[in-house]
């Protein structure tokens, strides 16, 4: 169904691979790991993530970005964590602050406004990207995101969460 929606407004779909199902067991590990900020949990999955991401043969990695305050009170960005490699920061956060994904309900994640654009002037023509984010729920913050790219030019966007 996410899928046909997207479909329906970009014109297009974004394939993405989750590596484990969202259930109250990775509720626990995220709640621990990216909220609590017990940044040594990240060796868990960073075997697992890291291989994943090879697996994908992307000329070009992209994470999603934290927020200057989520670095400021946590001090990792979470995605990071668990790669274990190059990747290029292209995109950026329009606003400093913002509400966080987790605590919207459905709907308001769909309406989020696009946060993000490109972090510099970068020419992407015929270029494989992955982004790289935590969970798929709704596919919101990932549709921004490939939307900045492909505007940029690229070929073909991938992402990769590590649940869904």
């Amino acid at each position: 169904m996410d899928c046909q929606a997207w479909r329906a407004q970009y014109g297009w779909v974004l394939p993405n691979r989750c590596l484990y199902q969202y259930n109250d067991w990775m509720r626990s590990y995220m709640e621990q790991y990216k909220f609590k900020g017990d940044y040594y949990q990240r060796r868990i999955f960073m075997t697992v993530y890291t291989k994943a991401v090879r697996k994908c043969h992307a000329q070009i990695i992209v994470p999603i970005p934290v927020t200057e305050a989520t670095w400021q009170t946590r001090g990792f960005n979470q995605v990071l964590g668990w790669y274990q490699g190059n990747y290029q920061a292209l995109l950026r956060l329009k606003m400093r602050d913002k509400v966080a994904q987790s605590s919207k309900t459905r709907q308001q994640r769909l309406a989020t406004p696009q946060p993000f654009e490109l972090n510099r002037t970068v020419d992407l023509t015929g270029k494989r990207i992955l982004l790289l984010d935590d969970i798929y729920t709704t596919g919101r913050t990932l549709y921004h995101a490939a939307q900045c790219l492909r505007t940029a030019g690229a070929r073909e966007i991938l992402s990769l969460t590590l649940a869904g």
